[in-house]
């Protein structure tokens, strides 16, 4: 019997490739051949402000030509609200920022629970953690401190943007950036770093948001304005192309940066994990990035979200399903998986981690 269960079974399944069996009659999951593919979309309205509830039937999104159906349209809101906030420092001179310490203290504070927050440090094209993400706000508000005015004249701001993304454990929650930096590539020098392009193309992959406020940074060599412009303009491509905003107050530092958190923070406040089908890549596990564009035809509401995903299914983090968050302390699990022990304030990353007291 057993025998001609297991003929049969290969029996059938040559039919199937030989095409006698039509598409049709094959299981549906494999007839359609379709993953799903999440990304985080914001809806504000053109002031900054909530919109009216949005529905999924508001949404349209195109993959490059091909318009796909959403399947999901999830609030981030109650047990999906979870958030990892990265506030990362350019840590070159930079005369004003001290005025607005203080200002971005108030806003880490004022973030929710379900927020953890971060505190980076960017030099010499490296990150160096002064908190790693902590619910704590009160805590993490603490580790600010001024840039510590020294610098690499041959650094690059994206580098050490990339350094963190690599080193970012998925947990299923939002993961984004505020960065403070000018957005010049002091490593290339050129107006189209191919930096900047690696900077999109990591934060697409990882679908991490990168928002920035831009920060004139004092005593560089060569700063000039065709440094501010080429900087505005990179700024405005890695917002633009991981789906967050860039914020900026002509080519000088804000003399505020409080009109500038206020808009991010009701950004946080109105976002929604949208999903689609797309086939699956051929290039396998390795996956590709594939362009989109999301927008409704509603009036009251803006749309905004990263301009191309990433094609494979997201590994899941431990046994958590896509959306679940891990507690703080599995988060330091993984830290800790990865080299990014919480006792140092390098995030300097290893392949093992001994020193950590993890195994490889």
């Amino acid at each position: 019997m057993r025998k001609f269960l297991a003929g049969g079974v290969s029996a059938i399944f040559l039919l199937v490739l030989l095409g006698v069996i039509p598409v049709q009659a094959r299981p549906q999951s494999e007839a359609a051949g379709t993953i799903p593919v999440t990304t985080v979309v914001t809806a504000l309205d053109s002031k900054f402000t909530a919109p009216p509830a949005v529905s999924k039937d508001d949404v349209n999104l195109h993959e490059g030509k091909v318009r796909r159906d959403v399947t999901n349209w999830i609030p981030a809101q109650g047990d999906r609200a979870g958030l990892q906030l990265a506030i990362v420092i350019d840590d070159s001179p930079q005369k004003s920022f001290g005025n607005q310490l203080q200002e971005l203290s108030a806003f880490i504070t004022a973030q929710p629970k379900s927020t953890s927050v971060g505190v980076f440090y960017a030099a010499n094209g490296t990150i160096q953690a002064a908190s790693q993400f902590n619910p704590d706000s009160e805590a993490v508000a603490k580790t600010l401190r001024m840039p510590a005015g020294t610098y690499g004249a041959a650094s690059s701001i994206y580098q050490s943007l990339m350094q963190l993304i690599a080193g970012w454990p998925v947990t299923g929650t939002r993961r984004e950036v505020l960065l403070f930096s000018d957005g010049f590539d002091y490593l290339r020098k050129e107006r189209f770093s191919p930096d900047v392009r690696s900077t999109i193309d990591k934060a697409q992959q990882a679908g991490t948001l990168i928002h920035a406020i831009y920060e004139s940074t004092a005593g560089r060599p060569g700063r000039s304005r065709r440094v501010s412009n080429i900087g505005h303009g990179n700024l405005n491509r890695i917002c633009d192309g991981s789906g967050g905003y860039a914020f900026f107050s002509g080519d000088r530092s804000p003399i505020s940066i409080d009109p500038y958190v206020n808009q991010l923070g009701m950004a946080l406040k109105n976002q929604y994990f949208l999903t689609f089908a797309t086939n699956p890549s051929k290039n396998g596990g390795k996956g590709e990035l594939r362009s989109i564009k999301v927008t409704t035809e509603r009036r009251d509401v803006e749309l905004k979200a990263r301009t191309s995903v990433h094609s494979r299914r997201r590994k899941k983090a431990g046994r958590s399903s896509d959306f679940q968050s891990l507690t703080d302390s599995h988060c330091g699990q993984y830290l800790g998986a990865l080299g990014l022990c919480r006792s140092t304030t390098s995030f300097a990353f290893a392949r093992k981690a001994e020193s950590c007291g993890h195994p490889d």
